[in-house]
């Protein structure tokens, strides 16, 4: 499955109709950005039950803005509507597939469980 485009029109609507969505939020003049896109696509193709999308930065300033995203690349794991990863920086192919090995690997009820007891505590 090739990459997916959000923009504030399909950004919410992803990640709410999909289990595991990855995000990649770069700019077309960042080299580092550049250079991580063909790991991103190649993940991408492997793996059909994840959704891999990218933010142009430059052109969805809200969307970045929303997310604190304050340096690119910075990659964002979605499971279950819940931000499991934020990172920034581009990872090499093998610890970008580690990643989501052990992103899909989460067991969500612990994850959910854990920020109920750190809401209810607060």
């Amino acid at each position: 499955m090739s990459t997916l485009e959000l923009n504030t029109d399909n950004f919410q609507q992803t990640i709410n109709n999909n289990a595991t969505v990855i995000v990649d939020f770069w700019a077309p003049w960042c080299a580092p950005c550049r250079a991580f896109a063909p790991t991103f696509e190649a993940a991408s193709e492997k793996r059909a039950d994840v959704i891999f999308a990218k933010v142009n930065t430059e052109e969805q300033q809200d969307i970045a803005a929303a997310f604190n995203i304050r340096s690119i690349p910075t990659l964002m794991v979605f499971r279950d509507q819940i931000i499991i990863y934020s990172e920034a920086g581009s990872l090499p192919a093998s610890a970008f597939e580690k990643l989501i090995e052990q992103a899909m690997a989460l067991d969500m009820d612990t994850v959910r469980a854990e920020i109920a007891g750190q809401t209810g505590a607060g």
